[in-house]
């Protein structure tokens, strides 16, 4: 399976490189840097990854959608998102490619923190169990098959893109499951 982990990234000079070479022989790492002020892209093409440079700060979830878009014209099957700053373990990304990779008939995996970050992202947790049966539907890793972007097509939103394309797919009925970050 060709992979993609996109790490959208602003100003993470001090990590991005030792993330790349982590997650790199996972699959290919595309960094979207989003208008650093810092050395983050420098850092991230000599650890080896993709670089694809903001010429504006996009924010997040214009990083994640810059990212997708690269990930799809590469080539990639799958796409994961992970985080610039080293929040999430490699060996959680590990486990997400593994689900992928061994269930065909699997179309998504959506990672699980321990406990959310802010109030506001527990909020927002509590309604998507109540709905979808997602524990942790804005946790930056996931993992999705490219056909799942291929057949959204253009995000709707500038905002939650990662959160748009999981509950878009789950509504059509997307293959999904939850594991442990």
């Amino acid at each position: 399976m060709n992979v993609s982990i996109v790490l959208p990234a602003f100003n993470e000079e001090t990590t991005i490189a030792d993330v790349v070479r982590s997650i790199s022989p996972m699959g290919t790492a595309v960094v979207v840097d989003d208008y650093s002020t810092d050395g983050t892209a420098a850092c991230a093409e000599k650890a080896g990854a993709l670089v694809v440079r903001h010429s504006n700060n996009k924010g997040y979830d214009g990083a994640i959608e810059s990212g997708f878009y690269q990930a799809a014209k590469i080539g990639a099957e799958a796409v994961f998102t992970f985080d610039a700053d080293g929040q999430h373990s490699v060996a959680a990304l590990k486990v997400a490619i593994d689900l992928l990779k061994a269930n065909e008939s699997l179309d998504l995996v959506i990672g699980r923190r321990p406990r959310s970050a802010r109030i506001g992202e527990a909020i927002y947790s509590i309604y998507t169990r109540w709905r979808f049966g997602i524990e942790d539907i804005l946790c930056g890793l996931k993992g999705y098959r490219i056909s799942l972007y291929h057949r959204h097509g253009a995000f709707d939103t500038n905002i939650m893109i990662g959160t748009e394309l999981t509950l878009a797919s789950i509504t059509r009925g997307a293959q999904w499951t939850a594991f442990d970050v």
